[in-house]
């Protein structure tokens, strides 16, 4: 696992390597083994590298080419590059220099320079550029589903390239202005939780989205406004979804073996690694069953598991230390006792843009942990999105079936609701209740985003002046995704949104903190394509989540791990801040917060009065204000950006 940071001119103009040094320093965190810059005329690329495959210098990166036209720079891990080059025709006679997957990429593209030709080849995650120096042609591309990120600037000089954001800000050409004071664009951050990869937080900053790549040829660059938000795409596996008709019975069987082969095949490979590999426990059934694959292809698997102090019912580890004793790994439980807001600026540092997702906090501390012990962990990030492992896939069905009931009857549930105290407990019925009787008066697709929305429409709109309960663009920007609002749609919304904005962010930039490459075996491509094709009903079964993983689980996992309910990897955040309201008071009515102009501070008063009066858990509303005004502090507040955790 790597960072990458690179420029290439448009105008003619000669890079140097002085330009690159200062943004790869911003990413050490991602590559503190190695980091080069090479200078190829108009272009300069860097990489810092976390060695993983081939530690020898010869796998130092960038890479060039033996013979000099190629030059690499390379963040991510192809599984299967050994598998390629033995199978591959044309790469059986090149004279390999290393052992490293980025020489097979480099090779590959030189037998098929076709990016939807190539790509069939490759299985991983990644995010690259690949420059010619022959046909003066820089070639930049991301993983399929998003566990890899890139970020790029253009103008019409100079086009600037990095892992992460705070990368980018460190070369002169790239303007460092919030693109947040566009009240559409606020908007959708409190309603989500995090920027859509359409966008970021920073004006003419965009984000590369999964699965696409992007072509600049000869110092032409071709796109627009529409093309930074949807460019070419390589890969369309995203949008399959199974049929929702009955699959006879018998077929169960079939899908369900089909489903354990394709995850032990992917977790097979991932487990590729020349440094100390382990995984995440968290005792749900997504990582337990990569850590039960995992313990078919190695002898000892090293597992890791977190708690905190103060809150049981978010405490996991007891039920990962039970599947560690029944698999026989070699686990290790954290439990501490953590400080949410000691840790905000650091978060938020490495997120570089506002995230409300507080699961950032056990992830990042389960990280740093792990690295103590291992180099690579695996998780079972993705199985929900795969196979409809979240509640609120039946919830929204539910609320279809209930259509006919009048919406003056789900608002009068939600007054009555609404006049009882609120709990921070992680199954707290009343808030659950809360939350489906507000969604249940809505279209199916319009249910599911309130269900999972941070801040409601009219709290968005008490929030931000002039703006109504009508103008709601988060709400609109997911429908066009989720389309009717039946599972096929609500679990592609699901896949393009939720899943690599911020599932994928919160765990790529909490791991790279601290040097720790994460692998995901849930979302090999082939996997999703494969899991993509099952029959909806064999994915939600009534009220059974995730039922044919289920299924495939038999035998490798005691059922009470498979059939226990859902838990989410979080925190108890309504209670952390209840214990520090002061802090929090002060930092969301700062004179600087006031004098930003972005919400309105009657509001954000009353939030804070209602949660700490115990009427409402506001806890993860208000965790999504401190992390935009401490993002305003650390990118967009100092004249000079700091570099206070590098």
């Amino acid at each position: 696992m790597c960072g990458i940071a690179g420029i290439l001119y448009l105008d003619g103009r000669s890079a140097s390597a002085d330009e690159v040094e200062p943004m790869l320093a911003r990413i050490v965190h991602r590559g503190p083994d190695q980091g080069a810059v090479v200078v190829d005329g108009e272009i300069a690329l860097g990489n810092r590298r976390l060695a993983i495959l081939d530690l020898s210098p010869a796998g130092a990166l960038p890479m060039r080419s033996h013979d000099g036209r190629y030059t690499l720079a390379y963040n991510g891990e192809m599984y299967n590059h050994l598998d390629v080059r033995a199978q591959l025709p044309a790469l059986r006679d090149v004279q390999w220099r290393t052992h490293s997957d980025a020489e097979t990429l480099i090779e590959l593209w030189r037998a098929i320079p076709n990016i939807h030709h190539m790509m069939q080849h490759v299985r991983g995650m990644f995010a690259f550029a690949l420059w010619d120096n022959v046909e003066k042609t820089l070639f930049i591309a991301r993983d399929r589903m998003g566990e890899k990120p890139l970020y790029y600037y253009h103008d019409a000089h100079v086009v600037v390239f990095a892992s992460e954001i705070k990368a980018l800000l460190a070369h002169p050409a790239v303007p460092r202005q919030s693109a947040l004071s566009d009240p559409e664009m606020l908007a959708m951050y409190l309603a989500n939780g995090y920027i859509p990869h359409g966008w970021t937080a920073f004006q003419n900053i965009h984000a590369l989205p999964p699965g696409c790549s992007m072509f600049i040829v000869d110092g032409v660059w071709e796109g627009d406004g529409e093309y930074d938000r949807n460019p070419p795409a390589y890969w369309h596996g995203q949008y399959l979804s199974g049929s929702a008709s009955q699959d006879p019975p018998n077929d169960e069987t079939t899908w369900a073996a089909r489903v354990r082969d394709g995850l032990s095949q992917s977790v097979k490979q991932a487990l590729i690694s020349d440094v100390p590999l382990g995984a995440f426990l968290s005792g749900g059934l997504d990582s337990s069953l990569i850590v039960a694959l995992m313990k078919q292809h190695a002898a000892t698997v090293k597992t890791f598991s977190i708690g905190f102090e103060g809150d049981d019912s978010y405490d996991e580890t007891r039920y990962a230390e039970q599947v560690a004793r029944h698999l026989g790994t070699d686990h290790t439980s954290f439990t501490i006792k953590a400080d949410a807001l000691d840790l905000l600026p650091k978060l938020v540092w490495h997120h570089d843009q506002p995230f409300a997702d507080s699961s950032a906090i056990p992830t990042y501390w389960v990280s740093k942990l792990t690295r103590e012990h291992v180099t690579v962990a695996l998780t079972g990030d993705g199985g929900d999105e795969l196979f409809a492992g979240y509640d609120r896939f039946y919830a929204a069905g539910l609320t279809a079936r209930l259509g006919f009931v009048p919406k003056p009857i789900w608002r009068a549930a939600e007054r009555l609701l609404s006049s009882l105290p609120e709990g921070t407990g992680y199954y707290n019925l009343l808030k659950r209740g809360r939350r489906f009787v507000r969604a249940a008066s809505q279209p199916p697709a319009l249910a599911y985003f309130d269900l999972v929305r941070v801040f409601s429409a009219d709290l968005t709109s008490q929030l931000i002046e002039g703006m109504s309960e009508s103008d709601d663009p988060a709400a609109a920007h997911f429908v066009r995704r989720a389309g009717r609002g039946d599972l096929p749609g609500l679990m592609y919304a699901n896949r393009v949104t939720y899943l690599p904005d911020d599932l994928l962010i919160k765990t790529d930039r909490s791991s790279m903190a601290v040097s720790l490459e994460t692998r995901a075996p849930f979302l090999d491509h082939k996997l999703v394509e494969l899991a993509g094709n099952i029959p909806d009903n064999l994915k939600l079964k009534g009220r059974t989540t995730k039922y044919i993983l289920k299924q495939a689980a038999r035998g490798l996992l005691p059922d009470s791990i498979i059939d226990r309910p859902k838990h989410g990897f979080g925190v108890p955040m309504g209670a952390w801040l209840r214990r520090d309201m002061r802090i929090v008071r002060d930092t969301l009515l700062s004179h600087e917060a006031r004098a930003r102009g972005l919400l309105d501070m009657r509001a954000v008063e009353s939030l804070i009065d209602e949660h700490v009066s115990g009427q409402r858990d506001h806890g993860g509303r208000l965790w999504a204000l401190l992390t935009l005004e401490w993002w305003h502090r650390l990118f967009i507040d100092p004249p000079i950006l700091p570099d206070v955790f590098v």
